[in-house]
C-alpha cells in the first residue's frame, strides 16, 4: 500500500522549539543526541514520502539499539540534581516496596506461587525493598528482571547483590508464568500512535519530517489515518476538530498478550494516567505527551533526541479491555494513594517514626509525596489484572474505582 503524502505547507501543528529553562548540555550528551538524530535522519530518508510514525520515532528515540535513551547507557534516575532525569517512588523511599510487598505476598499466597516478575526495573531500588520486605513475610521468592538496557541491567546486579541468588534477569517474555508480575511506570514509556482531527473534522495520523537545516532537524507533518486507526479513535471518543492526542495500542497489545502467558497470579501495573472518558476530556486539547531532561519537564519530544525521557499518560479503561481481550480479569483499580493507604501505609510508617532515625524527614516529604492529591496520590492509578484469583486484593479493599473504567 503506499503511503498518503503528509501534509506540509501551513501546519496545523506548532514548530518543535528548545525549551527555555533546562540546563545546559555537556559535550558527551551532545555528541550522544547528534548520533541518535543521524539515525533518525536516516529512517526519515528511507521512510515513504518522508514521513515516519510517530510510534515509530517514539521508540527508535527510546530503544534504537546501542543509540535509544533507554538503552545506551544515559543516567536516567537520580533524587536530586543534578543525577538523573526523573525520580520514581521507589526511589523516594523503601516504604513504597515494603507496601507493594504486601499486596505481592497475598497474589503469592493465595496462588501457593513463588515468582515474581519485575518489567524495566529501573535503577533496583523497588526490587531491593520487595525482596527483604517479602522475606520479613516469610516469602522466599524467585526474583525475575525484563531489563531492555544492559547498563541498567549491570546497575540492577550491583544493587542487588546482597539477593544475587534469588535474582534471574530474563532475556525475553515467558511462555507460562504463575506467581506475581509488577510494571511501575512501564506502560507510560511504551510508544504511542498520536492522531488529531483537523478543522474539517477529518482524524489525521500525526507524525515526523525532516526540516533541512534546521534545529532541532524534525517537524511535524499529517497524513490522512487510516481505516484501523479512524475505527479505534471514533469507538473511543467524538469527533473533536482541532484536538490532538494519543492512543498506545502497542501497550494494549502488551496486557492482551499477558494473558497468554501469565496462567496463575496477578499483575500489577501502576502509572500515571486517567480513565477513558477522562483521558479524551474536551479540555486536554494537546494530549498527554510529556518529556524528562535533568529533573525538568516540558511537552519538546522531537528535541534532545535519545537523551530526553518521552512518556504519554495511560488509558487505563484501554488497558483494562486489553486485559479481558487477553482473557484474564479486572482485579482492581485505584489511585496510588488508596492503594498504598489500603496496603499499611499507616502502620508501617508509625513504625518508622518510632524507630525515629535521620532520614526521618526525607521519609515524611516521600509520604507526602506519594499520597498528596497535588503530587502522586490521585494522578499515579493502580490496575490489576490476573487469573485465578477473587477480588478484592488487599490494595483495593477500599475505594476500588472499577466501576469508572
Amino acid at each position: 500500500m503506499t503511503t498518503p503524502e503528509p501534509h506540509h505547507g501551513a501546519s496545523p501543528l506548532a514548530t518543535p522549539l528548545m525549551p527555555t529553562g533546562l540546563p545546559p548540555l555537556d559535550a558527551e550528551s551532545a555528541a550522544h543526541s547528534e548520533r541518535v538524530e543521524a539515525h533518525l535522519l536516516d529512517l526519515l530518508n528511507r521512510a515513504d514520502n518522508g514521513f515516519l510514525s510517530f510510534e515509530t520515532w517514539m521508540a527508535e528515540a527510546l530503544y534504537a539499539p546501542g543509540l535509544g535513551y533507554y538503552v545506551a547507557g544515559n543516567t536516567k534516575f537520580g533524587s536530586s540534581l543534578p543525577t538523573g532525569d526523573f525520580t520514581t517512588a521507589p526511589e523516594m523511599t523503601p516504604l513504597f516496596g515494603q507496601l507493594l510487598a504486601r499486596q505481592v505476598a497475598q497474589v503469592l499466597q493465595a496462588t501457593g506461587t513463588r515468582t515474581v516478575l519485575e518489567f524495566g526495573a529501573g535503577t533496583g531500588a523497588l526490587a531491593a525493598s520487595l525482596l527483604p520486605a517479602l522475606r520479613a513475610l516469610g516469602l522466599e521468592v524467585n526474583y525475575q528482571i525484563l531489563e531492555v538496557s544492559a547498563e541498567l541491567a549491570a546497575r540492577q546486579a550491583e544493587r542487588l547483590r546482597p539477593w544475587a541468588a534469588s535474582v534471574q534477569w530474563l532475556t525475553a517474555l515467558p511462555t507460562a508464568f504463575e506467581g506475581c508480575v509488577v510494571a511501575n511506570e512501564v506502560l507510560d514509556a511504551m510508544p504511542v500512535t498520536l492522531f488529531r482531527w483537523d478543522e474539517s473534522g477529518r482524524l489525521m495520523e500525526v507524525g515526523v519530517q525532516a526540516r533541512a537545516g534546521e534545529t532541532p532537524p524534525f517537524g511535524w507533518a499529517q497524513r490522512p489515518a487510516d481505516a484501523a486507526l479512524q475505527a479505534t479513535v471514533e469507538a473511543r471518543m467524538p469527533v473533536l476538530p482541532t484536538y490532538r492526542s494519543e492512543i498506545n495500542l502497542q501497550a494494549e497489545a502488551w496486557v492482551r498478550q499477558m494473558g497468554k502467558w501469565l496462567k496463575t497470579g496477578a499483575a500489577l501495573l501502576i502509572d500515571y494516567g486517567f480513565p477513558q472518558r477522562e483521558y479524551y476530556h474536551p479540555q486536554r486539547l494537546t494530549g498527554t505527551l510529556m518529556c524528562h531532561f535533568r529533573h525538568h519537564s516540558h511537552a519538546e519530544p522531537l528535541v534532545l533526541a535519545g537523551i530526553q525521557d518521552i512518556t504519554a499518560h495511560v488509558d487505563f479503561t484501554a488497558m483494562a479491555d486489553a486485559a479481558l481481550e487477553g482473557g484474564m480479569d479486572v482485579l482492581g483499580y485505584t489511585n496510588q494513594a488508596r492503594f498504598l493507604l489500603n496496603a499499611g501505609l499507616p502502620e508501617l510508617l508509625q513504625s518508622a517514626m518510632a524507630a525515629s532515625g535521620p532520614d526521618m524527614p526525607g521519609t515524611l516529604s516521600a509520604v507526602q509525596k506519594l499520597v498528596s492529591e497535588a503530587e502522586m496520590g490521585e494522578l499515579f492509578k493502580v490496575l490489576a489484572v490476573g487469573k485465578g484469583l477473587e477480588p478484592p486484593l488487599l490494595g483495593f479493599t477500599r475505594g476500588d474505582r472499577r466501576d469508572t473504567l
